[in-house]
Order: structure tokens, then C-alpha cells, then sequence
């Protein structure tokens, strides 16, 4: 049987194309290699402009499935003492939606099952071994008994994650950006701070930020971000969860909140580098998710750009026959969209992270602007890649108009 799609990877991206091509009467088969989907401590904030994208893909279903939770206020925190609060509540009147925090593996396992429901194939327990270029391209399959076939499919979409196999395999070439800065993230139970608002709070004097991001019956995802200098082992590993709850401590996190928290997961810390590939499409071929770009984590941008990625593939393939011509109008936005985003977090870490008495003297100038015109911060959870980044746009972030 011929496919019009193949999905390698039914993780958010895989699923999440394979649901809305499926739901349009295409052939659609996905291939997870997963039989169960484990916490990888990464992406629980769908922020503003994913939001949007989840619900223009129909997603609002698979987001009650797995519980998301709104978050409609997002808290600023400088020595614990709360600067700013903003609103995304309607009833202040709100242009973007509220973000969500909600369990990763939960929002896959709820979108491969919205992809199945759809008339999607799904196998899991299966591993793509080789994909060749073509029309049609195929997929060599190793099933979940040690069985090999061969399928092909008018197209194939690689999204199978950050270590992506199919991108090395194709020749993508990817590029890196050099580590700077580190998120270490652990699931906590017990939390007793407000559920309604995330929360950021931010330690200068040692280029800490804590990132809280509660769900309901007093689950919390919180996050440490911090310099890669300091070490990316520092949070890592359950013997150091007193030491990754000292730091939300020291960032100003108020001890109570905290009193009663258990951890409920595993606590990791990791490099959170930026990295892609330019224009990720071959023949029959396009990479999507974390197998495209994977933006720096400390910026929450993850799931929000996977899903962008899934309504601007299904856009161009929806709007052309040539699926061909298609599949370079996807590679080409992709593009502008993830070098936007690219450049937004560059000067989000040039303002926030970076050491020194000239750094100081940036955030010191930059805050006294922001406080009279808050539009002077890059607002990667509301807009995102949406903004522009020309020179006059880095000026005005960088307040030196």
C-alpha cells in the first residue's frame, strides 16, 4: 500500500501533522519507536502564539485530554519582589490567548491518539532504518518483532526529535550555535503558590532566573535557567534536588510555596543551545519540530514552534497539488519564521544573562526605558516570532533610540 504521508516520529510534530492530514482524507501512517512517552523534564509552556496554532489546527480537544492548564498571568520577579504582572485574561482584554502549561508526554500521547481517531495508522515499538528521497519516497521499517518492510508515501515527514537520524542520514547539515546557556527542570507535587500565574524570577547577581509553571491540584514545572559556565551537571540527578530548590530560594521564590513540594519526576539539567538546518526539505522529505530547529529551551519556545511548523506545512500542502513546489513554500517560511525567533532569543540572553559591569549597565538602561513603554521587551511569549528584528527593531529593545 502507498501512503500519501509517512510520519517518522509521532511525537508532537509527528502527531500533529499526521492528525491534520489524516483529518483531510489523506493515507497517513506514523512510526514511534516509543511504546510509552517518559518525562524529558523539556517543554511544558505552550505560550501565546502556540496557542494559536494548536487551536487553528484543532487541537483544543487533545489539550483538554491532557489537561493543559491555563496560565492567564505571567509574573516578574526581581530580589522576590514582584515588578510586573501581565494579563492574559479576556476580561482585561487580552489580544493573545492564555499560554498553557501542560505535561508533554501527556499532549503526545494525546495528539497521536487525535491522529489514530482521525484514520491515521499509527505503529509503535517500530524504527524507520532508512528513508530514500524520492517520488515516492520510502521508509525501510523494522517492526516491533525484528520484521522488515518497505512503504512508500508521497511524503515523508521526518520528526523524530532533537538527535533526529533521519536529518543525519539525508545530509542535513545542521548548525549549532555555541552553549551559553544551561535550563535544569524537575516535577514537583506539593506546591502551594498561586496556580493562575507563571512566574519568573530573576536573580542577577548570579545569572539565575527560576521559572515557575504550575498546573492544578498543586503540580508545578519549575525550571532553573543559568550560565553554562556554571556547570550543566550542577541540577542533575535526584541528590540534587535540595540544591536546584536552594537556588529558587536564593532567586526569591517564597520558602512556603515550596514547603510541602516533593519531587515527582526526574530533575535533569542540559545544555540549551540553539541549533537547525536551512531550508529542511529534500524530495519527498521535510523535517519538522526539534528535527528542523530546536530553539533554546530557556525561552519556552519548543512546543510553540513544533506546532507552528505543523500549520505551515499543512497550509502549503493544502494550498498546492504540487506537493513538491509545496514542500520549498514550507522550507522558505520555516525559514524567516525560526531566523526571527533565532535573533529575538539572542538579544533576550544578551540582555538578561550576560556578566559584567557593561551588562549591568544594559539591563539598567533597558529596565528604566521598559518601565515607562513596556513594548521595549521582546515578547517572545505573547508574539513570538511574529516581531520584527530589523535595526530599528534592535534599537528599540536595546533602548539606544
Amino acid at each position: 500500500m502507498a501512503w500519501d504521508a509517512i510520519c517518522v516520529g509521532g511525537g508532537l510534530g509527528g502527531a500533529g501533522i499526521a492528525f491534520a492530514l489524516a483529518k483531510a482524507g489523506a493515507r497517513v501512517l506514523v512510526l514511534e519507536r516509543e511504546t510509552k512517552f517518559r518525562d524529558r523534564v523539556r517543554g511544558e509552556y505552550l505560550e501565546c502564539w502556540g496557542v494559536a496554532a494548536a487551536r487553528d489546527l484543532g487541537l483544543q480537544s487533545a489539550l483538554a485530554d491532557a489537561r493543559a492548564h491555563r496560565s492567564p498571568w505571567l509574573d516578574n520577579y526581581i530580589g522576590g519582589m514582584r515588578l510586573d504582572r501581565r494579563s492574559f485574561d479576556d476580561a482585561t482584554g487580552s489580544v493573545f490567548p492564555a499560554p498553557l502549561c501542560v505535561g508533554h508526554p501527556a499532549f503526545q500521547e494525546a495528539v497521536l491518539a487525535a491522529a489514530s481517531a482521525a484514520g491515521a495508522e499509527v505503529r509503535r515499538g517500530v524504527n524507520a532504518t532508512e528513508v530514500t528521497p524520492g517520488r515516492p519516497a520510502q521508509v525501510r521499517v523494522r517492526g516491533a518483532r525484528g520484521e522488515v518492510s518497505t512503504e512508500s508515501a508521497r511524503l515523508v515527514v521526518g520528526a523524530d526529535g532533537r538527535d533526529s537520524k533521519l536529518r543525519a542520514a539525508l545530509g542535513f547539515q545542521e548548525t549549532r550555535d555555541p552553549y551559553r546557556l544551561c535550563l535544569a527542570g524537575v516535577l514537583l507535587e506539593g506546591y502551594t503558590g498561586p496556580d493562575d500565574a507563571s512566574a519568573a524570577f530573576w536573580n542577577f547577581p548570579v545569572n539565575e532566573q527560576a521559572l515557575l509553571f504550575p498546573r492544578d491540584q498543586g503540580v508545578l514545572r519549575g525550571y532553573m535557567a543559568y550560565r553554562s559556565d556554571s556547570g550543566v551537571t550542577r541540577f542533575s540527578g535526584k541528590e540534587r534536588i535540595p540544591d536546584f530548590l536552594a537556588a529558587f530560594r536564593a532567586a526569591g521564590v517564597p520558602a512556603e510555596w515550596l514547603a510541602g513540594a516533593r519531587a515527582a519526576g526526574p530533575l535533569a539539567g542540559f545544555e540549551g543551545a540553539d541549533s537547525r538546518v536551512t531550508h529542511p526539505v529534500r524530495e519527498g522529505v521535510a523535517l519538522v519540530g526539534d528535527a528542523a530547529a530546536c530553539s533554546d529551551p530557556v525561552w519556552g519556545c519548543g512546543m510553540s514552534l513544533t506546532l507552528r511548523d505543523v500549520r505551515t506545512l499543512r497550509d502549503a500542502l493544502a494550498a498546492s497539488q504540487d506537493w513538491d513546489a509545496a514542500l520549498h513554500a514550507y522550507a522558505d517560511e520555516h525559514d524567516r519564521y525560526y531566523d526571527r525567533l533565532h535573533t529575538l532569543e539572542d538579544w533576550m540572553t544578551r540582555i538578561f544573562f550576560e556578566p559584567g559591569p557593561e551588562a549591568e549597565a544594559l539591563r539598567g538602561r533597558v529596565f528604566a526605558k521598559a518601565a515607562a513603554d513596556p513594548g521595549r521587551v521582546v515578547d517572545i511569549v505573547g508574539r513570538g516570532p511574529d516581531q520584527p528584528v530589523d535595526e530599528a527593531a534592535r534599537r528599540y529593545f536595546f533602548a539606544e533610540d
